[in-house]
């Protein structure tokens, strides 16, 4: 498939709007339908180091659900969709011009400040839509649930040299997290504080870890360090193998949530590879290669396992699909240049619809930018590479550098500096910023 090179994207966008009201007003049924709960060699002595998925059963057929006849029209097309994915593609299309359409009276509705250092790693819970973790420069981490008042659990970090890179809850125990920093650990961690596992150490200033990513299912860790070299254990701290995959620092390492076997590493060295965990021998046995003009800062695969996302270091956002892993579908011109002093800003998709969403940092080089150009935050349509709307709040005018919604995909989570914004459509009064610990 041939590269397609989209035009510079315009500082002012369009919403559609749904003509449908049908599909305004069921919404929130889909969203309930969509969520759900909850010292070692370095070579392993098999050929083939992780023999384990290979063995992995397949789900059972969606086509058993038992549906009560209650249910809406829209209820009644999702369930067609697993018997007939021909219908999916129409009611996807008119449930994302809905939510774009909603974009619009998008507000920050909670703002925090809890740290003496910027935020560098955000996380959602997977099963309470108003509960959220961050980690900060520090080493600081604090459970936020924004929708009461209660005060949030915070953990101290170490402070200079503990920045917290990457975070994601135990689907197994969800009051416990995982947890990479630059401190040169890796670990299983719960909110009173206590180290539960360190998967990884290593003793050492020089070496420290950027990213982690975890799969309960096939009970495994992965984990990337700043030397190139990436670590796979499993869930109870064994070593499966440790290589140099990169040539420079792996900023960033993600699972396909659908096949868990699949691995996407990216990395300053301007290349994002992806790797079959059931087929790995050694540097050199990655599936695909994918090289940038840029270092990567992140590469996420979607919520279906279809695409990945890459964000480089200077001013473009790419899509790659299954279908040719190996050629972009859409190159995004996108100005978000690296600052030694800025939490890195990384392109994340939504969870239920196929847009992108994406801190601005106005570039006076790039080809597109405006005078006095707004830091916004920018959706994207994910297929065309169009955008399709911006955020912005003028009391909260810095660099977005971080953004995720959470599983329901109604609210927006975003990292300024010190500060975290919640975004929804709730009206509310002033905010009430928590002070610093």
């Amino acid at each position: 498939m041939a590269t397609k090179i989209r035009p510079e994207t315009k500082k002012t966008s369009e919403v559609v709007c749904l003509g449908s009201r049908s599909l305004l007003e069921l919404e929130p049924e889909a969203k309930k339908l969509r969520v759900k709960g909850p010292g070692c060699s370095r070579r392993c002595e098999s050929d083939c180091l992780w023999e384990g998925l290979a063995s992995l059963q397949v789900p059972p057929s969606c086509s058993s659900l038992q549906l009560p006849p209650s249910c809406s029209s829209i209820v009644r097309d999702l369930y067609q969709h697993r018997l007939d994915e021909a219908a999916w593609p129409s009611l996807q299309q008119g449930l994302q011009k809905s939510f774009l359409h909603s974009l619009a009276s998008y507000r920050i509705f909670q703002k925090a400040a809890p740290f003496d250092r910027r935020v560098t790693s955000l996380a959602w819970h997977p099963t309470h839509p108003s509960t959220l973790a961050v980690g900060s420069k520090g080493g600081d981490i604090m459970l936020w649930n924004f929708g009461i008042k209660d005060k949030p659990t915070f953990i101290k970090g170490i402070g200079a040299g503990g920045s917290i890179t990457g975070l994601k809850f135990n689907l197994l125990n969800t009051n416990q997290f995982f947890a990479s920093s630059i401190e040169g650990t890796t670990k299983l961690q719960d909110f009173e504080g206590n180290t539960l596992r360190v998967f990884t150490c290593s003793d050492t200033c020089n070496i420290w870890f950027c990213s982690v990513d975890v799969s309960t299912k096939s009970r495994i860790v992965v984990t990337g360090d700043n030397m190139g070299n990436v670590i796979l254990l499993n869930i109870d701290g064994k070593e499966l193998w440790n290589l140099r995959m990169h040539k420079k620092k792996v900023t960033h390492v993600a699972l396909n949530p659908c096949c868990d076997w699949l691995l996407a590493t990216a990395s300053v060295d301007q290349t994002v590879k992806i790797w079959d965990l059931r087929q790995v021998k050694g540097k050199n046995s990655f599936l695909y290669s994918l090289l940038h003009k840029h270092p990567i800062n992140s590469a996420y695969f979607s919520s279906d396992g279809s695409r990945l996302l890459t964000t480089d270091q200077k001013n473009e956002v790419r899509v790659y699909s299954a279908s040719q892993w190996d050629c972009p579908v859409s190159l995004i011109p996108h100005p978000h240049r690296h600052f030694q002093h800025l939490t890195p800003i990384k392109a994340t998709w939504h969870p239920r619809y196929n847009l992108i969403v994406v801190g601005r940092y106005p570039d006076p080089n790039f080809k597109s930018c405006a005078p006095y150009e707004l830091r916004t935050i920018d959706i994207f349509d994910g297929n065309s590479g169009k955008m399709m709307c911006q955020l912005y709040d003028p009391q909260s005018s810095g660099i977005i550098s971080l953004n995720e919604f959470n599983p329901l995909g109604d609210t927006l989570a975003s990292a300024m500096g010190y500060h975290i914004l919640i975004w929804n459509q709730k009206e509310v009064g002033p905010w009430k910023e928590r002070e610093r610990h």
